[in-house]
């Protein structure tokens, strides 16, 4: 595989979920997005992505950092997969396996957990916040994250083509 496809494989490694965690997030700080329990499932594999990719540009041996980027496609294709999940269950194709949750955080009496219980925010996973020619975050995610995984994969297998 010629250096240039490596390194832009590994680039889309750390931009693909870069990008769209900086999205989620700014959908949340700036647009008042509350995320449901749905919505931090699909987190959690670009996190992993974004690590394993800066470990790909900071460790040295290119096995190492090639197996690193695989690793970083497989996790945001594991976000793909779950905004899959998550549409789904938005669009009503098929129910979710969680109840929709909120957390109210810990300690103080318990009148004060009540006042807390009762000030939150109840945020539904079978309801988009938000769309976009029908598309929710949720299947903009998943079209963008197996998008970008398929796309690094294919870079991770090619070959000299001449």
């Amino acid at each position: 595989m010629p250096e240039s496809t490596f390194r832009l494989a590994r680039l889309l490694a750390l931009l693909v979920p870069g990008l769209l965690m900086a999205g989620a997030l700014g959908s949340q700080v700036f647009g008042g997005l509350i995320p449901c329990e749905m919505c931090h499932w699909q987190r959690w594999p670009h996190y992993t992505a974004i690590g394993l990719a800066i470990l790909a540009f900071a460790l040295p041996g290119a096995g190492l950092r090639r197996m690193l980027v695989a690793l970083a496609g497989f996790a945001i294709l594991t976000s793909g997969a779950i905004g899959v999940f998550h549409a789904g269950v938005e669009y009503h194709w098929w129910q979710g396996i969680t109840p929709c949750s909120t957390s109210i955080g810990g300690g103080g009496t318990a009148q004060d957990m009540l006042a807390r219980i009762m000030k939150a925010p109840i945020i539904r996973c079978d309801a988009a916040q938000w769309t976009l020619a029908g598309i929710s975050l949720a299947g903009f995610n998943a079209i963008f994250s197996i998008s970008g995984a398929l796309g690094i994969f294919a870079l991770l297998l090619r070959r000299n083509a001449r």
